[in-house]
């Protein structure tokens, strides 16, 4: 899977005769949805028939450019993903003590505990839920389930690496995550972040497979400009 990641990277970060502010995705792979979001970032979700059925594909770009690719399963696992700066390759571990499960979350709760291994040497073991919080909300007239989650990330001697809580938000039948208001802690304390959703745009609208984010991009150049922004 290594050399299709990077083929990826390689398309979506070239030069194409698209549009000034789009890309296409890779040969093979289909666009279905991009999401432009809180805190400057648009994603763009693809899928590609090289892939098992039910794996999909997120770009993720900010005002820097393309910052983020994953690839998530049918039950919503990592499975693998790259950090473009620095770029660092992750990928799930085989065997998992206990599996994400989208379909277990759809029943009211999953707990998860599995392992990651990094091309830069980090191994490391998450451990966390999510659960539904029996609430709805609608975004650009698509209607989500609300859920809470909480989950920390140890290396293998046990030390706390990162965390997170908060809230998050899942399409049933996209089988797909989006971020929500949350605290995330890379040691330091926890920081807010909110990366909500705010408008949906599906093939043939204007702004479909977009690399610009639209959304609080001053207010994150205010941040920078101070030395105060913070990282993904």
């Amino acid at each position: 899977m290594r050399g299709l990641i990077v083929a990826l990277l390689v398309v979506l970060t070239a030069p194409t005769g698209a549009a000034a502010g789009a890309f296409n995705p890779p040969a093979g792979c289909s666009g279905y949805l991009t999401v432009q979001s809180r805190s400057c970032r648009v994603s763009n979700y693809y899928t590609c028939t090289q892939d098992a059925p039910g794996d999909q594909w997120r770009a993720d770009f900010d005002q820097q450019g393309l910052f983020f690719v994953s690839r998530v399963d049918a039950e919503g696992q990592w499975v693998e993903s790259l950090d473009i700066n620095p770029m660092v390759r992750q990928t799930l571990d085989a065997g998992a003590e206990d599996p994400a499960s989208f379909t277990e979350l759809l029943g009211g709760l999953d707990s998860f505990s599995f392992n990651l291994t990094r091309d830069n040497g980090e191994r490391s073991s998450v451990r966390g839920f999510d659960r539904l919080t029996g609430r709805s909300v609608q975004i650009d007239g698509i209607t989500l389930q609300e859920t809470e989650f909480e989950y920390s990330e140890t290396d293998r001697e046990g030390n706390l690496l990162r965390r997170s809580r908060g809230v998050e938000y899942i399409h049933p039948e996209w089988r797909i995550f989006f971020a929500g208001p949350s605290e995330w802690d890379g040691g330091d304390g926890y920081l807010p972040m909110d990366g909500s959703p705010v408008e949906f745009i599906f093939p043939d609208e204007p702004g479909f497979f977009s690399n610009q984010p639209v959304f609080e991009c001053d207010a994150i150049l205010s941040n920078y400009s101070k030395g105060s922004a913070n990282g993904n």
